[in-house]
């Protein structure tokens, strides 16, 4: 019985192995981290991006001048103030310092929100232009994260390369 069960289960695994018209099968695999740090609507957005966050940068490197300056100042001169104007400073620096992290905490959240909305438009054009590949090349498989892939079946450049030259690609 035991017997039996081995050659049945091993015959059933040598039927699922052998694969049908195995030379017509075409895969592929892209790099999607590759994508997001080369191509052309990748460094668009982060172009956009760094923009409109550029005034907002500024302020924060700003007031955390301000703030060091403030510190530097308590840190010489404090003990040499009168106690009412020393407490005033350390209090102006304790609120200082408070709008400088709620400001940069703020700044940091909005710039995650932005950067997460523009890298789904890109690899949506992405997916569009890895879907537009796959018909035109008739493959099979294409797989967008592998642990290894060989750079035979990689088609990363491809998909830059079609990124870079695809006008629908550049529209949002």
């Amino acid at each position: 019985m035991n017997t039996l069960f081995r050659i049945l289960a091993t015959a059933i695994l040598a039927a699922g192995m052998v694969p049908a018209h195995a030379g017509d099968f075409r895969v592929g695999v892209v790099d999607t981290e590759r994508i997001l740090r080369e191509s052309a609507p990748a460094l668009k957005a982060e172009q956009k991006i760094e923009k409109e966050f550029a005034a907002r940068d500024q302020e924060i490197k700003k007031l955390s001048k301000q703030v060091q300056q403030m510190q530097d100042f308590l840190e010489k001169q404090g003990a040499s103030l009168p106690d009412m104007e020393r407490r005033n400073k350390e209090r102006e620096l304790s609120n200082s310092t408070m709008d400088l992290q709620r400001m940069q905490r703020e700044f940091r959240e909005d710039l995650n929100l932005r950067k997460n909305e523009e890298l789904a438009g890109v690899l949506e054009r992405a997916n569009k232009a890895i879907q537009s590949i796959a018909v035109s090349e008739k493959y099979d498989l294409i797989l967008q994260e592998a642990v290894y892939r060989n750079p035979k079946i990689d088609i990363t450049d491809k998909v830059l390369k079609y990124l870079a030259t695809d006008k629908a690609a550049d529209k949002p």
